[in-house]
């Protein structure tokens, strides 16, 4: 009988809390199987879990009018950008509601002068780039997809120019976001530096939703170079190509972007994207930011530490269209392996080491990969030290999985072995939460901490959450 009351109680709850959502969206609110299914997962291994309702809303205050009805019983809320997360980061669990931001799609804010702006969470990289094209600046974070920058400063996510530009943690002066509580707060300030308090910005970026709902973004922007030049060198082995990267950055060369494609996944790509006149073999693609003399003195450098490495001469994109179809090529290497062959999922790894440790850990991959005897297209951002495994498998086969998930196993401790960490960019979700376990034993506790206080802030007086923070440590 208890029971029956339990779930009669929760089912009472559970619909006066879509009716006032309803009253609060109206058709901004959906049950709909078919809404649900497109918001149940992103671009990965996992089956779509579908939440128990989708609601879109348009500003700060609505989201923070959902957050509270939604805290009032306990429904977890899953934050939802464009869904090309890789790691399970969007899946509809535990019966939850998705908020989708597509609503929040506006450029608030362009500034020039002092390159930066501010945008709202649902605004991609390509929309932002094409605003800003005239102005002389550009956004430089560049993970491939054409992701939301909320959900790309929900993950830290970087790509292929973060040697140069660095990554969404290194971009991000300020954020808006909402908290568990319904709290709406803005962190940080448009000024390129501050000694003012703690820096809850970046408490924020790489939190995945956990800390809160991230709505609006600051980010600083760069002036457009004069001269962009993009060229791709071919070697004999894959530790040759790598060890050449590594070179390269330890010279200390300002190269923009450096990234490395094996032999698997050039054969791919040369098929998915046409490149012309390229070989089945490992692959640098790189690519010169500045002006034409400086651009010189950087190509002179990184063709003869190629040339010392057993790389061909290097092969020119000359026009603006010939250097798209390069870069196209890059970044459509997941969609590349994905449609390779009918019915397969593919499963990719996301590690990062130190630079001087590359090539170790290359080495590694490429010896796991022949001992389980996988076919395993390989891309990497080579220039800091992350790179990823494209595993294609059939996902009706059990056994497959398993072996993959070993190998992948084996992949992250080597990365913690050499110092690295189990994801570069592509954050947590649900597929490394055991993982996040093994990098970071000591500081999970204080990581639970963190987000029981942004749960509990205003309901709790300074000595109630002292005795919460004790408790929580010591218990």
């Amino acid at each position: 009988m208890s029971g029956y009351l339990i779930n009669y109680s929760y089912y009472m709850k559970n619909e006066s809390l879509q009716n006032e959502l309803k009253t609060l969206l109206g058709e901004r609110y959906s049950t709909s199987s078919s809404v649900r299914n497109n918001f149940g997962g992103g671009e990965d291994v996992f089956d779509p879990i579908l939440p128990q309702a989708v609601v879109f809303p348009k500003n700060n205050e609505e989201i923070s009018s959902i957050v509270k009805l939604c805290n009032q019983t306990a429904t977890p809320i899953i934050p939802f950008g464009t869904g090309t997360s890789l790691e399970g980061n969007v899946l509809g669990i535990n019966n939850g509601i998705t908020l989708s931001l597509e609503k929040m799609n506006k450029i608030l804010q362009i500034n020039e002068n002092d390159f930066d702006c501010r945008v709202q969470a649902y605004v991609t990289r390509k929309q932002l780039n094409e605003e800003l094209k005239s102005k002389g600046v550009f956004f430089p974070i560049d993970p491939g997809a054409d992701a939301s920058l909320g959900g790309m400063a929900a993950t830290s996510a970087s790509g292929t120019m973060a040697v140069r530009y660095g990554t969404m943690r290194s971009v991000i002066s300020g954020l808006t976001v909402i908290l568990a509580n319904g709290d709406i707060i803005r962190t940080g300030t448009r000024s390129k530096k501050t000694a003012a308090g703690y820096n809850l910005t970046n408490l924020f970026i790489g939190s995945e939703g956990t800390l809160g709902i991230i709505s609006e973004i600051q980010l600083r922007l760069n002036p457009i170079p004069e001269s962009i030049m993009s060229a791709i060198c071919q070697f004999e082995n894959l530790e040759s190509a790598v060890l050449s990267a590594q070179q390269i950055i330890q010279y200390g060369v300002p190269i923009a972007r450096i990234e490395m494609l094996n032999k698997d996944q050039m054969e791919i790509s040369i098929k998915y994207s046409d490149l012309e006149n390229l070989e089945n073999k490992p692959t640098l693609f790189f690519e010169f930011h500045g002006n034409e003399n400086s651009n010189k003195e950087s190509i002179e450098i990184v063709e003869a530490i190629s040339i010392e490495n057993g790389g061909s001469k290097f092969k020119w994109a000359k026009t603006t269209e010939e250097r798209n179809k390069l870069w196209k090529a890059r970044h459509d290497v997941y969609y590349s392996v994905k449609a390779e062959q009918n019915n397969i999922k593919v499963y990719t790894t996301d590690i990062c080491v130190p630079i001087s440790n590359l090539v170790e850990a290359i080495k590694f991959a490429e010896i796991e990969i022949k001992n389980y005897g996988l076919r395993a297209p390989m891309v990497g951002h080579v220039g800091d030290g992350n790179f990823h495994v494209a595993i294609q498998y059939d996902p009706t086969n059990k056994d497959s999985y398993k072996v993959i998930r070993e190998f992948s196993n084996k992949l992250i401790q080597k990365a913690l072995d050499l110092e690295g960490t189990i994801t570069g960019e592509h954050g947590i979700g649900v597929h490394k939460k055991e993982y996040l376990v093994k990098q970071h034993q000591d500081n999970l506790p204080y990581m639970k901490l963190i987000k029981i206080l942004t749960l509990q802030i205003k309901c709790l007086d300074s000595f109630k959450v002292m005795l919460v923070v004790v408790k929580q440590l010591f218990l």
